[in-house]
């Protein structure tokens, strides 16, 4: 979460206290413009939003300053419109075409370097120059955009109002004196859906929940009172809470038929209640390990603890890329004692040290080789370096997207891009690894793999003739516990009494052998009020997954589809860029021979940026503005001037010998978004060097442990146990007959002793399991001889008993 409010920064003509140099301009601090009032009306419809803001600064100084407008991006947000207006002129943000650039703004890069110096995390922001503002004058600001809303374990949906609409942190001053920030915020939320509003919660006060609509499918509530002084929150439920819900949105009747904002479009959200697996239950689901071959000895012991706590049911393969694009296995076999010592054979044991680590061919083997029916395909993937071909591998895995899910571990923060795109695409996960984490990221991992999945997934529907829909990006072969799905659907063709017409949706899945069938009617007469929240982020999301393709080399259709969506829907893309576009007011009393012509129109800095972290630390409290050291000022300063003096020299140059201007390069493509390194490997767990010793420790134990989870009675065992195997034997109950039942409760009760849950809960779960599944009357008299035995006082509800 972004610790600044962000809104308007200003810069003044003047050294004001506690401003800063840089260039010849002098910036002073954000709550120099606070934020006076804001007015923010929200439309949410099942689980999107679209935000309408007008957000009103003044400037309390007594110079003019100069203003950009900064808004921090959050992942599932998409701006579509941006405009302001102040006494002298009006902004409006607007899209061009990146690969034509008719229109530049000067001074782009002078107007926003500066903004590295002012965050203290990284991520995208949008950034638009807003010019001067005279002394006691305001800047309005409407800032529209839409969002996925997140849903609830309960089916409510959530809103977290942007910071930037409500700055209720405090902020500091250099000398740490603290002062709330005064505004006012009026809040009007507009709520629908098909099943019904049923009620509103808050984490401040609301006016009472008022039905717009007889069958409650409409409501509108407000804001009643001050805001509260933290994150304002909304979660909205509705009457029917379903697995499935299905929403209509009208297209524009303005637009071309048969195009995305033409077309009706379906909003689709599948959440389907999935049951915990039963103890002792099959487990089913294909998991393959692919190794970077350059440095193998980072994954040998996360391996064999992944390889060991796997259930019995599964199928697994592992690859070692750069070695060979060919897996252990031609294709995944079953996960028995047979396979898996095998497997452990041929792994190899040093890494290859040629640096060609063909990870791209690997996942090409993989999605061509077939997946063993009714297993969901998981791929853990370890990096130590960055690939060369990492666009066309994104672009891969993008392409298998509905049919597998990826779990990334870096070794290296130079694959921490790459990492993340893999996950964000199969909506699995990004870690990074380090020696002494490696093996509890990575089983925390498979604790979610192993989570019940809803596999064969289809969607089917029956429309009237004429009327045929396509879901955008496919439907997902799997869906696992815990996730809900958006889905983007495109009504195609045209029906005649669209009133009265009404379609149906069948979902379909199996479900631990079960097959399960949800049926949801839902009436072709679009709902909303026509502010198309659910086009504009099916156009984020086409956008997404065009991306991939055009760095991929597909071609330039993908990427002229990109251009005419951006264009069409507002939303940027790598292809399109915006220019501010600034429109100057004539005064109101002038009536002289220019008053006629059209106002003057020039263009300044706007763009979305990415902002990189700032490490400088505070002396007491955290800051709203950056204050540069004082070398950058200076700095700052003469690179300016050099690069004016050398783009004169230029110039000069260029017109001395009738040259041609050179041409734009093209817009720089890339499919992977910034990942701030620091910021990746800080959110990762850190452990001492007590980690490594457990892992020491219990390597050995967890090596001796078959498939099924039991233990034999070895003398390995008795090593790791420091225990004479003969005292072993004699201490073994009377009643047992099965040596590696024994065994198996002293090595339960060796691991529970030391407390290494975080690594061992997985095999100890398996162990148990295959307990239960033998003579539990066992059980008591052999707990009680282990622990006498280990001298441990391990709790029989260790075993279920």
């Amino acid at each position: 979460m972004w610790r600044q409010s962000f809104g308007l920064l200003g810069k003044s003509n003047i050294n004001e206290p506690g401003s800063f140099l840089l260039g010849k301009e002098f910036y002073v601090p954000l709550w120099s413009l606070p934020l006076c009032s804001a007015v923010v009306d929200v439309a949410i419809q099942d689980y999107v939003a679209d935000v309408v803001s007008e957000l009103i600064y003044h400037n309390k100084s007594l110079r003019s300053s100069e203003v950009t407008f900064v808004f921090p991006l959050d992942p599932h947000m998409a701006i579509y419109s941006f405009q302001a207006c102040s006494e002298d002129a009006k902004f409006k943000a607007v899209l061009q075409d990146e690969t034509q650039r008719l229109h530049k703004a000067t001074g782009e890069e002078e107007n926003f370097e500066y903004l590295q110096y002012e965050v203290e995390k990284s991520g995208e922001v949008f950034a638009c120059f807003l010019g001067s503002l005279s002394p006691g004058k305001e800047m309005v600001v409407t800032l529209r955009y839409v969002q996925e809303l997140s849903r609830k374990p309960d089916g409510a949906a959530l809103f977290v109002l942007p910071s930037t609409m409500h700055p209720y942190e405090t902020h500091y001053t250099c000398n740490c004196r603290t002062d709330k920030l005064h505004y006012s915020l009026l809040l009007t939320a507009s709520l629908q859906s098909p099943r019904g509003v049923a009620d509103v919660q808050a984490n401040c006060a609301l006016t009472p929940l008022i039905y717009t609509a007889q069958d409650h499918n409409t409501a509108q509530v407000s804001l009643n009172g001050t805001p509260p002084n933290h994150h304002l929150e909304l979660l909205v439920y509705y009457r029917e809470p379903t697995a499935v819900s299905v929403v209509v949105e009208k297209g524009d009747p303005a637009a071309t038929a048969g195009s995305l904002f033409g077309d009706s479009l379906v909003l689709v959200t599948l959440a389907p209640s999935i049951p915990d697996a039963k103890p002792g239950q099959c487990q089913s689901g294909e998991f393959i390990f692919v190794l970077d071959s350059t440095s193998l000895e980072h994954a040998q012991d996360p391996l064999l603890f992944l390889l060991k706590s796997l259930p019995l049911g599964c199928y697994f393969n592992i690859y070692c890329y750069g070695a060979t694009p060919v897996g252990i296995y031609p294709q995944s076999v079953e996960y028995t004692q047979d396979n898996l010592n095998e497997a452990m054979q041929l792994i190899p044991t040093t890494g290859s040290r040629l640096g060609d680590t063909d990870l791209l061919g690997t996942l090409r083997t993989i999605y061509n080789t077939p997946r063993p029916c009714g297993h969901a395909r998981q791929l853990f993937i370890f990096m130590s370096g960055l690939p060369p071909d990492k666009e066309a591998i994104a672009a891969e895995v993008c392409r298998h997207r509905n049919s597998h899910r990826c779990f990334s571990f870096c070794f290296s923060t130079d694959c921490a891009t790459l990492a993340k795109a893999l996950a964000r695409e199969t909506k699995g996960e990004a870690i990074y690894a380090s020696s002494d984490n490696a093996i509890v990221q990575v089983l925390k991992c498979l604790k979610q793999a192993l989570k019940p999945v809803a596999e064969g997934v289809s969607l089917d529907w029956t429309l009237p003739s004429g009327l045929e829909v396509e879901v955008l990006g496919g439907t997902p072969q799997f869906i696992f516990q815990g996730q809900h799905i958006f889905l983007y659907a495109q009504i195609h063709g045209k029906e005649q009494d669209m009133k009265e017409a009404s379609g149906l949706m069948t979902l379909q899945f199996n479900l631990d052998g079960q097959d399960v069938t949800h049926k949801i009617q839902f009436p072709l007469c679009p709902q909303g009020d026509g502010r198309m929240a659910g086009h504009h982020l099916a156009a984020r999301y086409l956008l997404e997954k065009l991306l991939p393709e055009v760095a991929g080399g597909s071609g330039d259709e993908a990427m002229q589809r990109a251009i005419e969506i951006s264009l069409t829907s507002g939303i940027i893309c790598p292809f399109t860029s915006y220019v501010g576009v600034r429109t100057s007011r004539r005064a109101p009393w002038y009536h002289g021979p220019l008053a006629l012509l059209p106002p003057r129109q020039s263009f300044v800095p706007c763009k979305i940026l990415l902002l990189h972290s700032s490490l400088t630390g505070t002396s007491c409290f955290p800051k709203s503005i950056w204050y540069p050291p004082s070398w950058y000022t200076a700095m700052q300063e003469s690179r300016i001037a050099i690069k004016h003096l050398t783009n004169g020299i230029a110039n000069l140059f260029q017109h001395g010998a009738h040259k041609e201007a050179p041409k734009q390069p093209p817009p720089s493509i890339s499919s992977l978004k910034y990942v701030d390194s620091t910021e990746f490997v800080l959110c990762s767990p850190i452990f001492g060097p007590w980690m490594s010793e457990a892992i020491a420790e219990c390597r050995e134990l967890v090596a001796l442990q078959n498939v099924d989870g039991s233990w034999t009675l070895s003398s390995g065992l008795a090593s790791v146990l420091q225990v004479d195997e003969a005292e072993i034997k004699g201490k073994m109950p009377g009643e047992v007959t099965e040596p590696s039942f024994w065994a198996t409760v002293l090595a339960v009760t060796w691991l529970h002793n030391r407390r290494y849950h975080e690594l061992c809960d997985l095999l100890e779960a398996k162990a148990v399991t295959w307990l239960c599944s033998r003579d539990v009357s066992q059980l008591d008299k052999c707990l009680e001889a282990s622990n006498t035995l280990l001298g441990s006082s391990v709790n029989p509800s260790v075993f279920r008993l």
